[in-house]
């Protein structure tokens, strides 16, 4: 008991005290920096974007396509893309993941997720959420997986993953919805209890990402419930996951 005592003095606080201004590495690619004014129109990144995230005339990054390669930002050889380490991408609204050069990140972060009194009322004080893995490549899911660790340690803000949905107050989808994941993920969608919300994590599961023309891909699910929140990336940082739900319940600072 006392080696215990000892160690957990020694090591201190292991998880990040202030999540929703915590530091990222300067290597992580988000939030994209467009300039207009740089473009020459060659179209060079259009034809590299494996996701058909980019429109030119003038320029825009749909972040619900968007990889985050950084393929065009490599590309350009005048810089008129680059991507910026702000790591707070979510969105309410799928319409507002199409970034401009209008739109900056501290704009975005301002205007990106609707906070929505109904859910406030509900969820702002616990969140226990099913993820679901609908033929993901366990990118996403790993990184899930580390919201619950010592370093990020999600459960703190009263937001857990939960094995059965029933026990669940809403779903997480990662993966572009196989064929043979259509029925289970629908099936687990009717388990949970009213109300209940859906979120969509990850390139994948917001728009099919790299497998958006496969055939064995089954997509119905979206157009018959609504979606409640979008989290874009590929795959998503622990950060952008829990300042998302953080903003969405009306935790945020």
């Amino acid at each position: 008991m006392l080696d215990t005592l000892k160690s957990r003095i020694f090591q201190g606080n292991q998880f990040i005290k202030d999540i929703q201004n915590a530091p990222m590495r300067e290597q992580f690619r988000g939030y994209p920096i467009i300039k207009n004014s740089s473009c020459d129109n060659c179209q060079k990144c259009l034809s590299v974007c494996p996701t058909g995230a980019l429109k030119l005339n003038p320029i825009s990054i749909d972040l619900g396509r968007c990889t985050l390669c950084g393929a065009c930002k490599n590309i350009c050889q005048n810089h008129a893309i680059d991507f910026s380490n702000f790591y707070k991408l979510a969105s309410t609204s799928r319409e507002k993941l199409v970034i401009t050069e209008a739109v900056q990140a501290e704009d975005y972060d301002k205007i990106a997720i609707k906070v929505r009194k109904e859910i406030t009322n509900i969820f702002s004080k616990s969140l226990k959420l099913r993820q679901v893995s609908a033929a993901g490549c366990n990118g996403c899911e790993m990184e899930l997986n580390a919201c619950s660790n010592a370093n990020f340690d999600m459960g703190r803000f009263g937001i857990d993953f939960v094995a059965s949905p029933r026990h669940a107050d809403g779903i997480v989808i990662t993966g572009p919805i196989s064929k043979n994941m259509a029925y289970a993920l629908e099936d687990c969608y009717k388990s949970v209890p009213d109300p209940k919300i859906v979120i969509l994590c990850g390139t994948c599961a917001i728009s099919g990402g790299v497998y958006q023309n496969s055939e064995e891909t089954n997509r119905e699910f979206l157009e018959k419930y609504p979606i409640d929140l979008y989290i874009p990336s590929c795959p998503v940082h622990p950060l952008t996951f829990i300042n998302a739900l953080l903003g969405f319940t009306g935790r945020k600072k």
